[in-house]
């Protein structure tokens, strides 16, 4: 049984949403860190089929799923569309986003601003772990694809199919 489908009191619901491509340990201080914070954290997975990506959604899920496995209490899944709608499909009432520098929140304050007018979705702001203030996936692929060093900066299971994934190219 998950914990979605436990029965007892309301369970206490957050999402961390991202495209994660690949999931970094950035990503993975944000979603432990939310783990600590609510019952269930939803890790969102965003489908967007114009964005050219190294790993499928699937192969992201997986990773995630496997990443995440410790926690406990995270559910992985994809989603389309709006962020609001999956929060309103399952009942989550917040949305936990990391925040690495001060660029991060002009973007975030205006989405999480729009996605509280469309649904009363809150969304909670976490500073990064300064030892991940300057990681994205964007870079890591970039670093990976130049043949750097990326070891201390994605999980084991995620640098092994980075490296035979950028290695195929």
């Amino acid at each position: 049984m998950t914990a979605l489908e436990s029965e007892g009191p309301l369970l206490r619901r957050a999402v961390c949403p991202g495209s994660f491509d690949p999931v970094t340990n950035g990503h993975l201080d944000i979603i432990g860190r939310a783990s600590k914070l609510y019952d269930v954290v939803h890790v969102a997975v965003m489908i967007n089929k114009s964005k050219k990506s190294v790993f499928s959604v699937d192969e992201r899920l997986d990773l995630l799923r496997q990443v995440t496995a410790e926690y406990g209490n995270v559910e992985v899944e994809a989603f389309h569309g709006l962020l609001v709608d999956f929060c309103k499909q399952r009942e989550i009432p917040a949305i936990v986003k990391g925040l690495r520098a001060v660029s991060d929140f002009d973007y975030e304050l205006q989405m999480a601003q729009m996605n509280h007018g469309l649904s009363g979705v809150e969304t909670l702001f976490v500073p990064t772990n300064p030892t991940y203030s300057f990681l994205s996936s964007s870079l890591v692929k970039e670093v990976a694809a130049w043949g750097g060093d990326v070891s201390h900066l994605v999980p084991p299971i995620v640098l092994e199919s980075l490296s035979e994934r950028i290695g195929r190219r």
